[in-house]
Order: structure tokens, then sequence, then C-alpha cells
């Protein structure tokens, strides 16, 4: 956090790609998935995404409203909760039982390798 309260802009999760589309770099923010930005090189792309993100945050923070914190600053407890149909469930605890280890460890490792 800045001083004023504000997240730190390059604490965001950006990603910069080619647009076939429009012929140039096309900047984007995982928070804000509304916004991007075009430009004819990478780095102008993600300066002019970055010097954007910078006006948005102000206009929320101005008008009361709540600015996205950045996934990296965020706190993760390690836990989600997944729902997955009783077929599924079923399989899952054979493969696992077949490995010899339990449906946690089991579908960490699946995640991992993915």
């Amino acid at each position: 956090m800045q001083p004023d309260g504000r997240p730190e802009i390059t604490h965001y999760t950006y990603r910069v790609t080619w647009s076939a589309e429009d012929q140039e770099f096309v900047a984007t923010c995982a928070e804000f998935p509304s916004l991007s930005w075009l430009a004819s090189s990478q780095v102008d792309a993600l300066g002019g995404l970055e010097d954007l993100l910078r006006q948005v945050i102000d206009d929320l923070a101005e008008e009361g409203e709540p600015v996205p914190q950045p996934y990296a600053d965020r706190h993760y407890s390690g836990k989600f909760n997944l729902r997955v149909g009783a077929s599924l469930h079923r399989e899952l605890a054979i493969q696992a039982a077949e490995d010899g280890m339990s449906l946690n460890q089991y579908v960490l490792r699946k995640l991992s390798a993915a």
C-alpha cells in the first residue's frame, strides 16, 4: 500500500500479448478485467495500462468506491472448497486409494502438475 492507502500500481497482475486482430500488443490486468491498452510495443502497452490504472484508481478513491486489491497483496488460507459430482468424487477417491494416498494429497498432486 502507498502512504495514501491506495494499492501499489506495480503489484497488480499484468499480461501483455500480441493481438493479431489489432496488429498491436494488448496489455490487460487481472484485477481490472474490463480495462486494456493497445500499443505498438510491449513496453508501451504496459506503460499505457499502468497510467490508465492510476487514473481509474484515483477516480474510484475520489468517488468512495472500492479499489480492487492486487492478488499479490491478498492473503490466502490455503483452503478452498470444490464441489464435484458424485461419480467424479468416487473416481478420484478410487484413484487416490490405488496410488496409496489421501484424496487431498492426490488432488493436490494433480493440481500442482496442471
